[in-house]
């Protein structure tokens, strides 16, 4: 069998497997993407987790005082006696920080968004629980839909 044909076949078998995938009720998956409120809070939290494990470990400068830690000791050092290493380890601090500062800032967001999307969604299966018991009759399938859209 030729790559291609192969490659052709591969892609159609995986079509086929997530058109039938089905989250167990027998509908072919038509429920579609459920997430749960305590799983938007245990990311959230392993991302704070994360956030302020590398704060903590990821900083080369602390424990120094104006941010001259031992690496930055090191480099002045360095520097002094005409080493050309100070320039790229100075480099390399630098864009570490750098990179640091954004991973932290990723976690953060992450942390930050789902603990709002978890608080919003609580609020809105309230304010849905609320109107559905308050209407004690039957919910017309027109008046339900709108919390779909």
């Amino acid at each position: 069998m030729s790559f291609e044909k192969e490659w052709a076949q591969h892609k159609a078998d995986a079509g086929t497997r997530l058109n039938s995938a089905s989250d167990g009720s027998g509908d072919g998956g038509a429920a579609g993407l459920v997430v749960h409120a305590d799983d938007l809070g245990a990311v959230g939290h392993e991302a704070y987790v994360l956030h302020e494990g590398l704060r903590k470990a990821g900083d080369v400068t602390r424990g120094a005082k104006g941010g001259t830690g031992n690496t930055a000791n090191a480099v002045a050092e360095l520097k002094r006696e005409n080493f050309a290493t100070a320039g790229a380890i100075s480099t390399a601090v630098e864009v570490w920080n750098s990179q640091l500062k954004t991973v932290l800032q990723a976690c953060a967001h992450i942390s930050n968004h789902l603990d709002y999307s978890k608080a919003a969604h609580a609020r809105d299966d309230a304010e849905i629980a609320a109107d559905l018991s308050a209407a004690k009759r039957p919910v017309a399938v027109s008046e339900i839909e709108k919390y779909f859209k």
